[in-house]
């Protein structure tokens, strides 16, 4: 039997092995110690609840609890016992009464995530986000931009009026693969650095993009891929360049987009109908559905929608693009806006 040098090298892979299963554990002792503190927090909301329900005089205790119960805590668990984060539970357990459920619909998000979400007051509209922070594996950071830019509220989805009319958002027939759930209007693009009042030329629009394509995906939503920029198509008669082009793997159909730094006009529709019809017909393959063209421009015009192929295809889309934040009252009217142009051209639908 030879003896083992003691200077023999350990392999790579060996201590790669090691590594893996360090990491493994410490991630499902992460997910472990997160899924308990989110538990611990619904819970302490819950139970102030219950004593706030017990109180005689329900309206003067309550308003001194919170503080109250803070004191008592903090010198023994620290700051996350706050009354500030007291409140937070509490609105926590009101706006997620069934624990169960929420641990099967985002099993992966932290408090932090939670917490993001906490201020938003549609129901419906924090189940969404949460959904799709899970989904999508999104950042709280990211999170926290979609919600201050009003996401949910900007989708096409949501500017459309319910078909049974019972409802004033679309909610059914709605499914991951419908294009109503991944087109915005307005789309915001504060991330390409211009300010409220730059002069830009569509070269330099679309270089912007480019530069954070990125954010830029992140913009456009869940699913995106980009493909090329300025692509080129050929036909008989001419050789055509599309400005950008992305493939979305969850409607499983190619998206073009034409950029215009002006507001639309039947010339710009009409592109972009041509575009749309080459690409089905030279680049689609039989297993992609059709492909969907979208027209971002600096105002969109109802008159134009109307009277135009924009108001036949359910191929083509216009929406307005916003190169910088808006204020939070700003970007509602503005939604607004966009719902009205929307329905104006699809009330045949």
């Amino acid at each position: 039997m030879m003896p083992i040098k003691s200077n023999q090298a350990i392999s790579d892979t060996f201590v790669n092995d090691i590594k893996s299963i360090i990491d493994y554990g410490r991630r499902q002792a992460y997910k472990a110690v997160g899924k308990s503190q989110i538990e611990t927090y619904w819970k302490i909301g819950q139970r102030i609840v219950e004593e706030e329900q017990n109180g005689e005089e329900r309206a003067q205790y309550g308003k001194h609890l919170l503080v109250q119960l803070s004191e008592k805590l903090l010198a023994d668990y620290g700051t996350s016992y706050s009354d500030r984060n007291l409140r937070s539970y509490r609105q926590f357990y009101l706006s997620f009464k069934n624990i169960e459920i929420w641990n099967e619909l985002v099993p992966n998000l932290t408090w932090t995530h939670i917490r993001k979400v906490l201020p938003v007051n549609n129901d419906e509209a924090r189940i969404w986000y949460l959904t799709q922070a899970s989904q999508c594996m999104w950042s709280t950071e990211t999170l926290g931009r979609n919600i201050s830019s009003q996401y949910y509220e900007r989708r096409l989805a949501h500017q459309r009026e319910n078909p049974d009319k019972k409802h004033g958002i679309a909610i059914a027939p709605y499914t991951e693969k419908d294009p109503m759930e991944y087109i915005k209007n307005p789309t915001i693009a504060e991330f390409m650095g211009f300010r409220r009042e730059t002069k830009y030329s569509e070269s330099q629009l679309e270089q912007a993009l480019i530069d954070n394509l990125e954010k830029f995906i992140l913009e456009l939503g869940r699913g995106f891929a980009f493909v090329e920029r300025q692509q080129h198509i050929a036909s008989d008669l001419d050789d055509f360049y599309i400005d950008l082009v992305f493939y979305n793997f969850r409607m499983k159909r190619f998206v073009i987009f034409e950029i215009k730094t002006h507001e639309m006009t039947h010339a710009d529709v009409g592109q972009l109908d041509m575009y749309v019809r080459m690409y089905d017909d030279l680049v689609k393959a039989e297993d992609d559905n059709p492909t969907i063209g979208v027209l971002l421009c600096t105002d969109t015009s109802s008159t134009i929608a109307r009277y135009s192929v924009l108001n036949e295809s359910n191929q083509l889309f216009a929406a307005k693009y916003m190169t910088y934040m808006p204020t939070e009252e700003e970007l509602r009217q503005e939604i607004e806006r966009q719902k009205q142009f929307f329905l104006d051209h699809h009330k045949n639908d």
